[in-house]
């Protein structure tokens, strides 16, 4: 059975263009014009792209899945247009082996509505120093490693990871977390840790261990990539880094670029995340990076919770916001719609650059013989963001509510439809 998707503004090639893109088995037959296929989608009117990738969120599964599960997960990332997620290992038991590992990927693949990589631990249980088998974890299906949710506090320890990881030439994916620095705070370290009564969390945390692990880089090879990118002053060291040619890449979350310490009017744990929401300064630093090309890529770090866990005070409440249903239609809406950035240029940040960056195949692009991953979007009609719609367990986002452009219309993994919107069911 084939599909044209006929009538689209297309991202194809870096540009977009109105042509038609026809699917057969599974895979792009063929992009251009005078194409018949057994059934239509109609996409006149609607952005198509490639799938969405999205190289950092958190599914809980196994061990916490009252939280999220790879299945909701998974829908939640289809229904904010994403095909391929990576997921991190913070779940229970960490997948410290490779037995452990391998279950998780069969998992993933097998509850999963779009293509789930997998992160292996850089070290036991995240927050260890004992050093982990990476050829074992990459054989068994992992892509790259993280601690994600942890700092490495030990230098020799990230030093020691780091060589191992180049030796079997993986990426180390760094949650930069000094721990004796953050000291247990909730919040950034200026004035509405002060007006709420709150511990604050400096940002010396982040770009103390930022510049540790440059020089660990610089000496290893390996290719370092910083999660979450949170302020100003680590996007100095990485810029300057990169001038030196050291391997390095970072991404940016939408809620660091969408929102600063300034839209904080209460105590309010849907704000709680870490790192913290920083400075409106570290906020514009943030879209300046993604504009010279110091921040590499978006990443949603999509953190669902339970609502109890994000309820009464920042205090107690868990860190995290939840991102892969929000992701596109709150970035169209706020920077490109404002004309701060291009779709040219968010399309990129979100598909070419993630899949480019760590070398990942079959995914990124629309090209004739791959797999026919794509997202269709509405940019016309507005839409209000609504917990009723959401597919993720978590509804952990102070993004509801929200007027948005850009909503998933269609979702498409391997040639099949695994999200559509209701409204043109």
């Amino acid at each position: 059975m084939s599909w044209l998707i006929k009538g689209g503004l297309v991202f194809y090639n870096d540009i977009l263009s109105l042509t038609d893109i026809l699917i057969s088995e599974g895979k792009i037959a063929a992009i251009g014009h005078n194409l018949t296929a057994d059934h239509e989608i109609d996409a006149t009117g609607l952005l198509v792209t490639p799938g969405l990738v999205d190289l950092h969120v958190h599914y809980r599964d196994p061990g916490l899945t009252y939280k999220e599960t790879v299945t909701t997960g998974s829908k939640a990332a289809a229904h904010g247009g994403f095909t391929t997620v990576g997921a991190m290992p913070n779940v229970k038991p960490v997948p410290n082996t490779a037995a452990l590992l391998s279950k998780m990927v069969v998992e993933n693949h097998k509850k999963g509505v779009v293509h789930i990589l997998q992160y292996a631990p850089l070290t036991k249980d995240e927050n260890s120093d004992e050093i982990l088998d990476y050829q074992a974890l990459k054989e068994a299906g992992a892509f790259a490693l993280s601690n994600d949710g942890f700092g490495v506090q030990n230098a020799e320890t990230m030093y020691k990871a780091m060589q191992k990881a180049a030796v079997n030439n993986l990426i180390v994916a760094a949650h930069a977390q000094d721990d004796s620095l953050f000291n247990k705070g909730v919040i950034n370290e200026v004035d509405k840790a002060e007006k709420f009564n709150l511990p604050a969390i400096s940002e010396l945390a982040e770009t103390t261990q930022i510049a540790r692990d440059l020089l660990l880089a610089a000496k290893t090879g390996v290719h370092y990539h910083v999660c979450h990118v949170s302020t100003k002053t680590s996007l100095d060291l990485i810029r300057i880094a990169k001038k030196r040619g050291i391997n390095v890449t970072c991404e940016v979350a939408p809620h660091h670029i969408l929102l600063s310490q300034d839209d904080i009017l209460t105590d309010d744990p849907y704000y709680k995340m870490n790192p913290p929401l920083r400075s409106k300064d570290d906020q514009m630093a943030l879209i300046e990076g993604l504009l010279d090309g110091t921040v590499d890529f978006i990443a949603t770090d999509h953190a669902p919770h339970a609502a109890y866990e994000k309820e009464g005070s920042m205090l107690n409440a868990a860190f995290g916001i939840t991102g892969s249903e929000t992701c596109f239609s709150m970035l169209y809406t706020k920077l490109v719609k404002t004309g701060i950035v291009s779709l040219e240029q968010l399309l990129t940040w979100l598909t070419v650059r993630p899949a480019d960056l760590f070398n990942l195949k079959h995914c990124g692009r629309l090209v004739v013989g791959e797999p026919a991953d794509i997202a269709i979007f509405d940019l016309n009609q507005p839409h209000q963001l609504q917990i009723s719609e959401y597919q993720s367990k978590g509804k952990n986002t102070p993004f509801t509510g929200n007027i948005v452009y850009g909503t998933t219309a269609y979702t498409i993994v391997d040639g099949n439809i695994v999200y559509q919107r209701k409204e043109v069911a």
